[in-house]
């Protein structure tokens, strides 16, 4: 009859015992955000990655950017060609949409939860259509939970020539076309066709309709950012990222 050595013994007990202990292990590399996995492999290039902002069942594609400012940038809209319609009601803003390798919007729940577990700066990132490149810098950024509205708190403009156009912004609840919580008489997403923290109404509509650069033939209603090109120029790309204060 085949005996187990005693060191194959030890061996499997030995296991049994760190077995818990790797789980656990396992679960912290988990990356919260594109800082957590740039502090885990600062190699990594700009790009889409998984991140898991409220734990190892919430996982979500995001793009990552590593270059600009230093990097470590978890992007949480993107618009950059029209592929993708941003005139959408409350449910798909609060869960995210589209697609992380090209426009998309991570979700409001997302971002709460982010900004609930880790104080975060803001970056906007645009474009024009002629291949110019401006930047708004905000120090401080955190949106309150849904029960709040998503309450939009932003502080600590550093202009990077674009101008300030959403501190106006700030301490607002936020607006779709289906739930209008604006201080407007209108309501500000139907009347600009998109959803933002609006107040009555913008100094910028990043989410809404993708248009061709100058054309007032609706005013506001384009992809804008008012301190930088006014209100009837709708930009070529923007994003908006966060990244943990350090």
């Amino acid at each position: 009859m085949k005996t187990t050595s005693p060191l194959f013994q030890l061996l499997s007990v030995v296991l049994v015992l760190l077995a818990p202990l790797v789980i656990s292990c396992y679960k912290l590399v988990l990356p919260l955000d594109c800082s957590d996995i740039y502090n885990h492999d600062n190699s990594r290039p700009s790009g889409v990655y998984t991140i898991y902002p409220i734990g190892s069942t919430s996982a979500v594609q995001v793009y990552c950017d590593m270059d600009s400012l230093d990097g470590r940038w978890t992007v949480f809209q993107r618009r950059m060609d029209g592929s993708v319609n941003f005139y959408r009601p409350w449910d798909h803003y609060k869960m995210g949409f589209g697609s992380a390798a090209g426009e998309y919007w991570l979700g409001l729940e997302n971002l709460f939860q982010l900004t609930l577990r880790k104080r975060y700066e803001l970056l906007v990132d645009m474009e024009d259509f002629i291949g110019n490149k401006v930047f708004a810098r905000y120090s401080s950024f955190a949106i309150d939970p849904e029960s709040y509205g998503y309450t939009l708190h932003v502080s600590g403009f550093t202009d990077g020539g674009a101008g300030d156009s959403l501190s106006v912004h700030n301490g607002m609840k936020f607006s779709t076309f289906d739930k209008d919580q604006d201080t407007s008489d209108a309501n500000c997403a139907r009347h600009y066709l998109g959803a933002f923290w609006y107040v009555g109404c913008h100094s910028t509509n990043p989410n809404g309709v993708y248009r061709w650069g100058a054309d007032s033939t609706l005013h506001a209603v384009g992809v804008e950012w008012a301190s930088w090109k006014g209100y009837n120029y709708s930009l070529k790309t923007i994003s908006m990222k966060i990244r943990p204060v350090q």
